[in-house]
C-alpha cells in the first residue's frame, strides 16, 4: 500500500513544500548562475527512470562549456565554476528535481538516476535498480554516495527496490540531512564527478 500510494503522497506534499519554502534561494542560485554560465542556468539530460523509460533529469548546471583548442570540452575540474563548486558541497544543485519529483517521473528517496549509456551494461540484478523510481536520495547515497564502488552502490540500490518501506524512506532522508550538514560524501577522492561506470 505504501508502495503504490502512499509514497506517491509524501513525494508530492513534501517536494511542493520545499518548492516553497526554498523558493527564494532557487531564485537567488538562477541569477548567479545566469552570471556565472554566461545565462545557462540548468544542465538537462535524459535519464533511465522507472522500467528504464527515459526521461529529463534537471539539475542547477556545476560546470560552464569552456573547451580546448580542439574543440573537446576541458576536463571537469577546469570547468567547475566557483558557484558550481558551492553547490555541489552543499546539494543545493539537485533542488531543480523536487519538480521532477513533483511531476511524477522521480521520487524523493529511490536509486539516483544514471546515465542511459549504463543501461546494457548491467547485470540482469543490477538491472533491478529500474524496478523502482529514481530518486533525488538514496540508500546508497547515504551509506557512502560517491565514495562507493560502483558495484557496492548498485547493491544498495537492489536492496532499497526490494526493501522500499515507509519507515527506510523516512531514515534515508533524515540520513540525508545529517550528510547534507557534515558535507560528506560529495566526491571520490581527488575527483570532481564519479568514474564513469565501464561494466561488470
Amino acid at each position: 500500500m505504501y508502495k503504490l500510494f502512499f509514497k506517491r503522497l509524501i513525494d508530492i506534499v513534501v517536494s511542493l513544500a520545499l518548492i516553497i519554502l526554498f523558493g527564494p534561494l532557487i531564485i537567488v542560485i538562477a541569477v548567479l548562475l545566469l552570471f556565472a554560465n554566461n545565462g545557462k542556468v540548468f544542465f538537462f539530460q535524459r535519464r533511465p527512470g522507472l522500467k528504464g523509460q527515459l526521461f529529463t533529469m534537471a539539475k542547477f548546471k556545476t560546470m560552464n562549456d569552456k573547451r580546448d583548442a580542439a574543440g573537446c570540452l576541458l576536463p571537469d575540474r577546469n570547468r567547475i565554476t566557483l558557484v558550481g563548486k558551492i553547490l555541489r558541497y552543499t546539494s543545493l544543485d539537485e533542488l531543480p528535481q523536487l519538480f521532477i519529483v513533483l511531476g511524477g517521473k522521480m521520487s524523493l528517496v529511490g536509486p539516483r538516476p544514471l546515465l542511459r549509456e549504463y543501461l546494457p551494461l548491467y547485470s540482469p540484478q543490477q538491472l533491478r535498480r529500474h524496478e523502482v523510481k529514481p530518486g533525488i536520495t538514496g540508500w546508497a547515497q547515504v551509506n557512502g554516495r560517491n565514495l562507493l564502488s560502483w558495484r557496492e552502490k548498485f547493491e544498495l540500490d537492489v536492496y532499497y527496490a526490494d526493501n522500499i518501506n515507509l519507515i527506510l524512506d523516512f531514515r534515508i532522508l533524515l540520513l540525508t540531512l545529517a550528510k547534507v550538514i557534515r558535507l560528506e560524501g560529495i566526491a571520490g577522492v581527488g575527483t570532481v564527478s564519479m568514474e564513469t561506470f565501464k561494466g561488470n
